[in-house]
C-alpha cells in the first residue's frame, strides 16, 4: 500500500519544512470570522468567488499566509466530522506533485482534528499502477497542525491502512490473484500482529465437507482456499465473526455472464478483502474484542468440470442445494463460511459480500444494503452512522421463503421464474445457514448482519471526497466502529 506518513504538531501553521500547505476552512459567504487572522486571504478568496462550500478546493496566492504553494478546501456552513474528512481527502487527492504537505484547520474546526487526520490518510492513498510512466504523485508526508493525541493519530493510520489494504487487493488483476495467492496475501497482511492464521486447501475442504466452496471451485484449474484468521486477546469482551466472499474471478460459471458484465469481476473478492482488513485494523489497535474472519476463496469458471445448472451440492451443514444458476455462486461459498463461523458460537456474525446486482438496482452505488436480525442490524447501522458510511436496512420478507424451495433438494440457490427482490432472496438464502445460539431446536439464531457491498464497494464515477474511482473499501470503517462500540458497551 502507498499511503502518506502522517504526523501532528502543535507548531504554528504552516511551518517551514513543507513543500505545500492546505488550510481547511468553513463557508465564508456570510462571514470571514474563521479567517480573521488572515484578512488578505479572505479578500483573495472572495475575489475569485471561492466561498468554502463542501469539498471545494482551489490553489491561491496568499503571501500573507505563506510563501509556499498554498491551497484551501471548504467544509460548508455546518461543518461536521464527515465534511472535514471528505474535504481533507479531496485536498490530498487534488494537491499533486508535492511530497511534504502541511495541513491546517481554520479557527472553529479544531474539534475535527481526528476526522482531518483520517481524511488525510484516506485521500492520500494511491495505487502503484502497472503503467510504465506513473502519474503525478500525491504527498508522501502530511503534517497536521492540530491538537491531536497519539491514540487518535494511531487510529487514523490503522483505519487508512485497512481501507488501503482492500483497495490494494481488489486492484490486483485476477491472473496474479489466484485463491492460493489471495490466501497468502491475507496471511501476510497480519504478520507481526497477534493473529493466528489457518489455511484450508482443497483436500482439507473436501475432508471436512465444504461442499459449497468446492462446488463453485470445481470448474477452475486453480484450487480453492478457506482462510481462518483469529484475533483473540485475553481481555476480549465479545466475539465477532466476519465472513467474506472471495471470488477471485467470476465468469458466472456455465451460466456465463455477458462480456460487458464480466469486466471488472476481479472485484468479486472485495468481501474477503474487507473482512481481513477490518480484522487487521482491530488487531493493530489492540481492541479487547475477539474477532474471527473466515475468507471463502475460489474462482467461478466454466469448464467440463464446472457445476451444471440443475446440479445438487451438499453444504457444510448437510443441506442439499439445487443450483439453477451457477452465477449465484457467492451465496454458496458464503453459506459454508456461515456454518463454519456458527460452530464457534460467536456473539454476532457479520458477513460481507459483493453479492447481488439487485442491490445496485435498489440502492445505487453509495449505500450498502444491510440485512439480518433487527437488533444486530440496528447496532450495525449505529456504527455505520458513527463512521459516516451510507447504509440502509433492507427487508427479509417471510412471504419469499417458499421461493427457496426446490423440487429435488432442500433448497435452491436462485428462483429463475421470478428475479425480483433478488437481494432479499440472497439474504434469505444466507439466513438459513446462520446457526442457533444453542442445540435446542427452537433456539434463536446467532445475531447476524449481512452486508451486500456490490454497489458501494466500487466507484466508477468522478472522484469525490476521499473516494477515488475504483474500489472504495466500503464498510471497513463501519466494522471497526462496530468493534469499538462493542468494547465500549461491554
Amino acid at each position: 500500500m502507498t499511503l502518506p506518513a502522517l504526523s501532528r504538531t502543535s507548531d504554528q501553521f504552516p511551518g517551514s519544512a513543507a513543500d505545500a500547505a492546505v488550510l481547511v476552512i468553513a463557508d465564508i459567504s456570510d462571514s470571514t470570522e474563521s479567517l480573521s487572522g488572515h484578512p488578505g486571504l479572505a479578500d483573495s478568496l472572495k475575489g475569485i468567488g471561492f466561498t468554502g462550500s463542501p469539498s471545494a478546493f482551489t490553489r491561491v496566492y496568499a503571501p500573507e499566509v505563506t510563501e509556499l504553494p498554498f491551497a484551501v478546501v471548504g467544509v460548508g456552513r455546518t461543518p461536521d466530522a464527515a465534511a472535514v474528512r471528505n474535504a481533507v481527502g479531496a485536498a490530498l487527492r487534488s494537491l499533486t506533485g508535492f511530497e511534504n504537505v502541511s495541513l491546517g484547520l481554520a479557527p472553529g474546526l479544531e474539534e475535527f482534528a481526528s476526522a482531518a487526520a483520517e481524511g488525510a490518510v484516506l485521500g492520500g492513498y494511491r495505487f502503484d499502477s502497472y503503467r510504465r510512466e506513473p502519474g503525478k504523485s500525491r504527498a508522501t508526508s502530511v503534517v497536521l497542525h492540530a491538537d491531536l493525541d497519539e491514540q487518535d493519530l494511531s487510529r487514523a493510520v490503522a483505519v487508512g491502512e485497512a481501507v488501503a489494504l482492500v483497495k490494494d487487493l481488489v486492484f490486483v488483476p485476477a491472473e496474479w490473484q489466484s485463491p492460493t495467492q489471495l490466501a497468502q496475501s491475507a496471511a501476510d497482511s497480519v504478520e507481526g500482529l497477534d493473529v493466528t492464521v489457518e489455511i484450508l486447501d482443497e483436500d482439507a475442504l473436501a475432508e471436512q465437507g465444504f461442499g459449497g466452496i468446492l462446488g463453485v471451485a470445481q470448474g477452475s484449474d486453480r484450487p480453492p482456499r478457506l482462510v481462518r484468521l483469529d484475533y483473540a486477546p485475553e481481555n476480549a469482551t465479545r466475539h465477532i465473526a466476519l465472513v467474506g466472499k472471495g471470488i477471485t474471478f467470476d465468469t458466472g460459471g456455465l451460466s456465463l455472464k455477458p462480456a460487458a458484465s464480466m469486466v471488472g469481476m476481479k472485484f468479486d473478492m472485495a468481501g474477503a478483502a474487507t473482512s481481513v482488513a477490518a480484522l487487521r485494523a482491530i488487531a493493530a489497535l489492540g481492541l479487547p474484542v475477539h474477532v474471527t474472519a473466515w475468507l471463502c476463496i475460489t474462482d467461478n469458471m466454466p469448464s467440463g468440470r464446472a457445476l451444471r445448472p440443475g446440479d445438487v451440492i451438499r453444504m457444510l451443514d448437510g443441506t442439499t442445494v439445487e443450483v439453477p444458476n451457477t452465477d449465484a455462486e457467492g451465496r454458496l461459498v458464503m453459506a459454508d463460511g456461515l456454518v463454519a463461523a456458527s460452530r464457534e458460537n460467536p456473539d454476532v456474525i457479520i458477513d460481507v459480500a459483493t453479492l447481488t446486482g439487485a442491490i445496485v438496482m435498489a440502492l445505487g452505488h453509495r449505500h450498502t444494503g444491510v440485512f439480518g436480525a433487527d437488533d444486530a442490524v440496528a447496532e450495525f447501522l449505529s456504527a455505520a452512522r458513527a463512521a459516516d458510511e451510507l447504509a440502509w436496512h433492507m427487508p427479509l420478507p417471510e412471504h419469499m421463503e417458499d421461493s427457496l424451495d426446490s423440487p429435488i433438494a432442500d433448497m435452491q440457490n436462485a428462483n429463475m421464474s421470478d428475479r425480483m427482490g433478488g437481494a432479499s432472496y440472497a439474504g434469505l438464502f444466507l439466513r438459513r445457514f446462520v446457526g442457533r445460539v444453542s442445540d435446542e431446536k427452537d433456539a434463536p439464531r446467532i445475531p447476524w448482519v449481512h452486508l451486500d457491498i456490490a454497489g458501494s464497494g466500487e466507484h466508477n464515477g468522478a472522484p469525490y471526497g476521499f473516494t477515488d474511482k475504483g474500489p472504495t473499501g466500503a464498510m471497513v470503517r463501519s466494522i471497526i466502529a462496530f468493534a469499538e462500540a462493542s468494547h465500549t458497551e461491554a
